[in-house]
């Protein structure tokens, strides 16, 4: 967990003030947030509180739960940028690229890709 809550990411608005919003704007408490994401109420008023940052797990449930509040903007209240995708065309331009390299280059590059792919779930 990102314990830097309290420094405002460029955007400006960190993710407690975007989980203020949220619970103003749905008009529901830090235990029913809990509830609907399948978190530990503490670990959501940890988050309320600035003490920590939501994973990309959570921030992809409480997208779903509270729509009016988008995988871009939480994660850009976290100071990053919300995963996207693939598009079919990159889809299979990037099967096309690992058809060319050998079993262990595929491995070597699988591997680093996970590597990044976790980095952006802390």
């Amino acid at each position: 967990m990102d314990t830097h809550e309290h420094i405002a990411p460029a955007g400006g608005e960190t993710f407690a003030q975007a989980l203020r919003a949220l619970k103003d704007d749905y008009n529901v408490s830090e235990s029913e947030i809990a509830r609907r994401i399948d978190a530990h109420v503490s670990t959501v008023n940890n988050w309320a509180h600035g003490k920590a940052n939501p994973r990309a797990a959570a921030i992809r449930r409480l997208a779903v739960e509270f729509p009016r509040f988008t995988e871009e903007r939480l994660f850009a209240s976290i100071g990053k940028r919300a995963p996207t995708p693939l598009s079919r065309d990159k889809r299979a331009e990037a099967l096309e690229v690992l058809d060319r390299l050998t079993e262990e280059q595929q491995e070597m590059l699988l591997i680093q890709a996970r590597a990044v792919a976790d980095a952006n779930e802390r």
